[in-house]
């Protein structure tokens, strides 16, 4: 292991312990029906970000409450340095109820806008943009300071896998995730129906009989869900591009994805967009689709995702740095304008996967420590909040 800047990166160190890798102000609806308001808003302010959401609404309790859960853990984002919260103003939960919620969890400044009570979407949009360029003018003069690499928390993702992601960029990813944990630092996988296959061995790592009989039980919950509307997981997974790329059984697929996790014990597995209460190697129990898994972690408190693909993908998300990390050379010079890592070299025989994990933690800390991934550079902004009453 080698020493010196690899130990720290210069972060944003927040009020409440966290350190941010960016440093955004976040145009946040509430709903989405404020969310193109919310969307106006931020492209009329450089410097901030906004996310468009699908749910807020006309929905059961359990639906409404992870909604309220993801926005309340985009506001408290440690890459977050202030929010302006854009509301319409008959929703379940309006933009007062939740300015009020996180002024009691945070010292970050926020201000709301309701779009029925200031008169539309042009006198909300007049009052919204002097007070975000007010915010992001604040922001700007923080500077960034030495922060631990012990205070990162790294999303796990996968998606368009193919055969070198289980034998190249997942297992490498892996490595990194043990020298991370190591170094005080914690990483979080995810997509529960991509542990069915493979549940035993990932529960095998937990650190006691309770997270191991958690771990089985989310994998067998999903399975029982879906049976349960008369539908099975194996239908959908694994996906067309899998089985093109190689991957035959959801199995398969599952023996190569929880590769990524490295293989530290692991020591909580926490509902979808929940705060982690323990440090080292967790699980989020979220669906297999990726946007709807990246949108969960980074609500959960993830400053950067590590995201392997063989068969390439762009997705990103306007919190968070989405690394794009792939072990087949095609896809890497076939859409150099969306990957940032290549470790093909692992699946030519040309350097070790010790080797490829290298290059994937100095990537890891260059965005922590402010590049910007393809992703970012595109500007993208993919969120998805899934919905646990999903056949209601």
């Amino acid at each position: 292991m080698r020493k010196g800047i690899e130990m720290e990166f210069l972060g944003y160190k927040r009020a409440e312990g966290r350190a941010g890798v960016r440093n955004h102000v976040l145009i946040l609806p509430t709903c989405g029906c404020s969310s193109e308001t919310a969307r106006i808003v931020a492209s009329q302010v450089q410097g901030s970000i906004n996310v468009i959401i699908n749910t807020g609404c006309a929905d059961v309790e359990a639906n409404t409450e992870l909604t309220q859960r993801v926005l309340t853990g985009f506001a408290l984002h440690p890459n977050v340095y202030a929010v302006v919260i854009i509301g319409l103003g008959c929703e379940t939960v309006g933009h007062d109820e939740l300015h009020k919620k996180l002024k009691a969890e945070t010292s970050k400044p926020i201000v709301s806008f309701g779009i029925q009570e200031e008169g539309g979407t042009a006198k909300t949009i007049a009052k919204a943009v002097p007070a975000a360029r007010a915010l992001v003018s604040e922001a700007s003069a923080q500077s960034r300071v030495p922060c631990p690499i012990g205070d990162l928390l790294l999303g796990l993702e996968c998606g368009g896998s193919d055969a070198t992601s289980g034998i190249a960029a997942n297992p490498a990813l892996g490595e990194v995730c043990d020298k991370l944990i190591d170094l005080g630092a914690s990483t979080m996988l995810s997509e529960t129906i991509e542990f069915i296959g493979a549940e035993h061995i990932l529960a095998n790592r937990a650190i006691n009989k309770e997270v191991h009989n958690q771990i089985i039980q989310i994998c067998r919950d999903y399975e029982e869900h879906l049976s349960a509307a008369g539908q099975d997981c194996r239908a959908g997974q694994p996906t067309p591009g899998n089985k093109e790329g190689g991957l035959s059984t959801l199995e398969e697929k599952s023996l190569g994805c929880i590769k990524k996790g490295g293989t530290r014990p692991i020591v909580e597995v926490l509902q979808e967009g929940v705060r982690p209460t323990k440090s080292g190697s967790l699980i989020m129990d979220t669906p297999g689709y990726d946007v709807a898994s990246v949108t969960m972690m980074v609500a959960g408190g993830c400053q950067l995702v590590a995201f392997t693909t063989g068969r390439g993908t762009p997705t990103g998300i306007a919190l968070a740095p989405v690394l794009k990390i792939t072990g087949n050379h095609e896809t890497y010079h076939h859409m150099e304008d969306n990957m940032d890592v290549d470790v093909s070299g692992i699946t030519e025989g040309i350097y070790s996967i010790s080797d490829g994990a290298e290059r994937i933690f100095d990537a890891i800390v260059e965005s922590a420590n402010g590049r910007m991934t393809k992703a970012e550079v595109y500007g993208f902004s993919d969120i998805c909040i899934d919905h646990i009453c999903r056949f209601v």
